[in-house]
């Protein structure tokens, strides 16, 4: 028999005990297969200790990101677990990094697919019984496991005792500037007006260091924005030698002792509320005595403003920071591969901002192009000093080497067979009772509230080639490699999309609002047949699946299955008629809730064993796991543009997503409203909606080298739709 995988590693254990108070408790986890155990101690460092708690993880388990909370005056990031059938029950963890609790999911994940392998197995044999029947035959799990193959998460409590005290070498100067990597192009025309290398100033107030460094920092402005008239749009880049996590807690610490090494402007930050894992806000400060080298600044008065913050972390461990107050900022952090020869980690740091039309804004407005003296006249400017802070957070981290404990490692350990050792954490006892009821029943006042708190280490990411190939031999890859997932012997039968009729009517030139097309696919990027080796993407192509008619629905309630409606195409004879249809339903949370209903067809059956089929036919797990959006905002506010990105996005990983396999058709419910991620940047784009353009396309992700190259199912552009035109979804 096979040796076995398992995840190891310490978490918090997060909750509120029965005194209605907040604890936080250290313990170690061992995932292995479906089994779960939970100790106070490391057992591998003391050979026989016994769980505190163990249970097996079912099929219905739910695994949640609950973002960043503040326990204990720790900054820590957390998730939820518990059963789709009773959310009253759950156990929540936390770690000192998103990336590490990332891993922990994917460990929870990996354990509820071997459940959900073992429930169809079970249910195959005994379709009648119930779930409570059911639980009472599955095999009785045995806690003891011999592995070969050890995946160690994070580090020890006792790592955030030590003190900081060890330093990095200063980075070499010549960094290569890499693009942003997204899965679409971004519509934008960035032109780079400054380029400031080898300059460093110090300035010296009240003890102070403050960095107003600007070495090796570009700036852009959007060129399309200021001909357009639509304001000044700035940004800077820099690369800092730190992880993205490590970034992201430096631009979000509220410390101003540290955030005065490296921003010139900002005084004091205070919390005003915390709002959920994903967004807060916060009252500030600036202090004119900070820049008493700049006249101008000398007749303003002490300055204070309130700001809301919303983040997230991408799928890729990227970061993007919105800032909104009077103006809107974002911080976008993405990481890069390290340098030949190097093991240090490194990011992409970008600052932009939107400049008020009064003031410099409007000066810069008339100038048109860069003069020489307008740079000096620039450098007197606020947006000045605070696109300057890419280049402060570059330095600081070159002088705080310590901070480098904020990121995070994930070591695999395999152990030689003949010397292998098993993991023997545990007597061998079986194991019946559920994870989440065995971890409920933890008694949380048991006094071990001062136990150590946990920390982690560096993260080495593995580097990957960035392909330089021509675009033109990409497209040529892209048309002469991809396998066709329809059957290619059966007669096409002629998709008339003036046979289907959504609610929502198709562009013409008389009208580019409330409307929809369908954009192709060559705006987008996909897996080439080469991915697993050199990480090459390619465009996408013409998809696979024409886009026959969309829906915009809005109710009361969630707005679960169209396909009962009965204006859906797909109740129609003409629907009826068709070999496969994809529907899409993006159910988005507001007053009243809305859903926007792509419908997709095949002009061929599908061909088996093709990885659409897989998809269409298979279990939602394997769903969750491929099924893949690229959004694209075509034209539109430029903070939407920024927030919404152009990363593909593992729907099934990021939000619910339910499916429904029915005669010729597949519905896909993606429940906006279940990721307060997503709720953060739905609730932005509805406040711009009507003047948004988006392009969003649908893909199957591929992992193996037999089912690359990717190819895009179906795409579609939606233009300026407004909340009115809405139709009432009625199934009467």
């Amino acid at each position: 028999m096979a040796q076995a995988q398992a995840y190891a590693g310490w978490v918090y254990h997060v909750g509120i005990n029965s005194k209605d108070l907040q604890y936080c408790h250290a313990r170690y986890l061992v995932i292995k297969g479906r089994c779960v155990d939970m100790y106070k101690r490391d057992p591998q460092e003391e050979p026989g200790l016994q769980p505190m708690k163990k249970g097996i993880v079912r099929h219905n388990l739910m695994v949640a990101e609950i973002g960043r909370q503040i326990v204990y005056g720790r900054v820590l990031y957390g998730m939820k677990i518990h059963s789709k059938r009773d959310h009253s029950k759950h156990v929540q963890f936390a770690c000192s990094s998103a990336e590490e609790i990332e891993k922990w999911m994917s460990a929870f994940r990996h354990a509820k697919d071997e459940a959900e392998l073992e429930a169809r197995k079970t249910s195959a044999r005994a379709p009648s019984l119930t779930e409570e029947e059911s639980k009472q035959t599955l095999p009785r799990m045995r806690s003891k496991s011999r592995l070969s193959r050890l995946i160690t998460i994070g580090k020890g409590p006792e790592m955030l005792m030590r003190a900081r005290t060890s330093m990095i070498q200063e980075a070499d100067t010549d960094d290569y500037f890499n693009k942003r990597d997204g899965d679409a192009v971004e519509q934008a025309d960035w032109r780079c007006f400054q380029t400031q290398n080898g300059l460093s100033k110090l300035s010296v107030f009240d003890e102070r260091v403050l960095a107003t460094v600007i070495t090796g920092l570009r700036m852009f402005e959007d060129v399309a924005a200021l001909q357009a008239d639509r304001g000044t749009i700035m940004k800077s880049v820099g690369v800092v030698d730190a992880s993205p996590d490590a970034v992201f807690e430096i631009v979000m610490s509220l410390d101003k002792s540290q955030r005065h090494q490296w921003d010139v402007l900002t005084g004091d930050l205070e919390l005003v509320e915390h709002i959920d894992g994903h967004a807060d806000i916060v009252y500030g400060t600036f202090d004119p005595k900070y820049f008493e080298n700049w006249s101008w600044y000398r007749k303003y008065k002490r300055r204070d403003f309130l700001i809301s913050r919303y983040w997230r972390r991408d799928q890729d461990g990227s970061y993007l920071f919105n800032v909104r107050s009077h103006a809107a900022g974002i911080w976008e952090i993405n990481p890069l591969p390290t340098r030949s020869g190097t093991t240090g980690s490194r990011s992409l740091v970008t600052q932009v901002m939107e400049i008020e039309s009064t003031g410099w804004g409007r000066w810069r407005k008339s100038w048109g192009k860069w003069k020489k003296s307008d740079y000096s006249s620039f450098r007197k400017t606020v947006p000045y000093i605070l696109l300057c802070r890419t280049a402060g957070l570059r330095e600081f981290f070159k002088a705080e080497a310590e901070l480098s404990l904020l990121e995070d490692r994930i070591s695999v350990l395999n152990v030689p067979k003949e010397a292998a050792k098993p993991l023997e954490t545990a007597a061998d006892t079986e194991v019946t009772e559920d994870f989440i009821d065995a971890i409920v029943s933890e008694d949380p006042d048991a006094g071990d509230d001062t136990e150590g708190l946990i920390s982690n280490i560096p993260f080495q990411r593995g580097s990957h080639r960035l392909s330089r190939a021509p675009w033109s031999a990409m497209l040529a890859l892209a048309a002469a490699q991809l396998e066709n997932p329809l059957l290619a012997d059966e007669p096409r039968i002629n998709l008339d999309v003036n046979a289907f009729k959504g609610s929502l009517e198709p562009a013409s030139p008389s009208k580019d609002c409330n409307c929809w097309e369908d954009p192709g696919g060559k705006g987008f990027m996909v897996r080439g047949r080469t991915y697993t080796r050199d990480n090459l993407k390619i465009p996408g192509g013409e998809p696979v699946l024409k886009l026959l008619a969309v829906d915009w629905y809005k109710s009361a309630h969630r707005i679960d299955l169209v396909a009962r409606h009965p204006q859906s195409i797909v109740r129609t004879e003409a629907g009826k008629k068709l070999p496969f249809v994809l529907i899409v339903n993006l159910q988005v949370p507001a007053k009243p809730n809305y859903s926007l209903v792509f419908y997709y067809a095949a002009d061929r059956s599908l061909r088996p064993s093709s990885l659409l089929e897989k998809f269409a036919n298979g279990d939602d797990s394997f769903r969750n796991s491929r099924f893949k959006l690229i959004p694209s905002i075509v034209e539109g506010y430029w903070v939407v543009r920024r927030a919404v990105g152009t990363k593909a996005c593992l729907l099934g990983r990021a939000v619910t997503c339910h499916y429904y396999r029915k005669d010729n058709y597949l519905e896909v419910d993606v429940d906006i409203g279940s990721s307060s991620v997503a709720r953060g940047v739905i609730g932005l784009v509805l406040g711009y909606v009507t003047k948004i353009v988006v392009d969003l396309a649908i893909v199957v992700e591929a992992k193996d080298d037999d089912e690359l190259p990717e190819y895009i199912l179906g795409t579609t552009r939606v233009n300026r739709i407004s909340p009115e035109s809405a139709v009432p979804f009625q199934l009467g």
